[in-house]
């Protein structure tokens, strides 16, 4: 997706006072060393990333490029800076992290 930022604020702009938007993104730790060191999906999902993901992204308007292993850290900056106040990781399976944000 070339502007989560944007899609993340159209999605808040959407939403009734009390809703919610529920992410489902592919397993990543923060940190590219912490998430090759301890996540054994890292060096795949890291190719489908460079072959895949961030090319697609870049050659979009906006261009962000956050790519398959953005981690929950940086989805927060993206979600906090279209204007959601709450974020959280909802769940998480060996496959995907499931998070939350509240308006």
């Amino acid at each position: 997706m070339g502007d989560p930022v944007g899609i993340a604020r159209y999605a808040r702009e959407h939403l009734e006072p009390d809703g919610t938007v529920l992410l489902v993104e592919p397993f990543a730790l923060d940190g590219r060393a912490t998430n090759l060191a301890e996540n054994p999906m890292a060096a795949l999902l890291y190719m489908a990333s460079a072959s895949i993901c961030t090319p697609n992204s870049l050659s979009q308007e906006v261009g962000l490029g956050l790519g398959a292993q953005a981690g929950e850290g940086r989805l927060r900056e993206v979600f906090e800076e279209a204007g959601f106040t709450s974020f959280r990781r909802a769940a998480e399976t060996p496959m995907n992290l499931i998070l939350e944000a509240r308006a």
